[in-house]
C-alpha cells in the first residue's frame, strides 16, 4: 500500500480543534480537502501529520503553535482612534474588521479592546498562540 510522500496531492478529511476540543475547522459535511503537500498552503505541522500515511487510515495529530500559526506578536496590536472608523461601526470585544493593504489586498483583524476614543485591533492570526489538534483520514492519495 502506498503511503503519503512529500509533494503528493491528497485528499483528506479532518476535524481542526484547540486544545480543549473546541471545533475551529473540519471537512465533515463537505468534500475531503484536496491538497498538494509542499507548496507551503497549509501550515507545517498539518502536512507533517500527513506524512507516511496510507489511505483510509486515521490518526490524531497535535500541531505545536511553533508549527502552525506561530506565537501571538505584540508588534501586531495597535491603537486606532474611533473617529478613525467607518461611522455606522460599532466596535465591541472579538468583532472582526477588514483593513486594505498598500498594495490592494485585504487583511482580517480583530478588536482586541475598546476604549473611549480607541480601539486596539489585533492583526494576528486568530489561532496563533495555541497549539492545533487535527484529527486526520487520508482519503485517496493521487501522487
Amino acid at each position: 500500500m502506498s503511503k503519503v510522500k512529500e509533494n503528493d496531492t491528497v485528499l483528506v478529511h479532518y476535524t481542526g480543534k484547540l486544545e480543549n476540543g473546541q471545533v475551529f475547522d473540519s471537512s465533515e459535511g463537505r468534500d475531503p480537502l484536496e491538497i498538494q503537500l509542499g507548496q507551503g498552503m497549509l501550515i507545517p505541522g498539518f502536512e507533517e501529520g500527513l506524512i507516511d500515511m496510507e489511505v483510509n487510515e486515521k490518526k490524531t495529530v497535535t500541531v505545536p503553535q511553533d508549527k502552525a500559526y506561530g506565537d501571538v506578536r505584540k508588534e501586531l496590536f495597535q491603537e486606532v482612534q474611533k473617529s478613525e472608523l467607518p461611522q455606522e461601526i460599532e466596535p465591541e470585544v472579538g468583532m472582526g474588521l477588514m483593513a486594505q493593504n498598500p498594495d490592494g489586498s485585504q487583511r482580517q483583524l480583530r478588536v482586541a479592546e475598546v476604549h473611549d476614543e480607541h480601539i486596539v485591533i489585533d492583526a494576528n492570526h486568530p489561532l496563533a498562540g495555541h497549539n492545533l489538534v487535527f484529527d486526520l483520514e487520508v482519503v485517496e492519495i493521487k501522487g
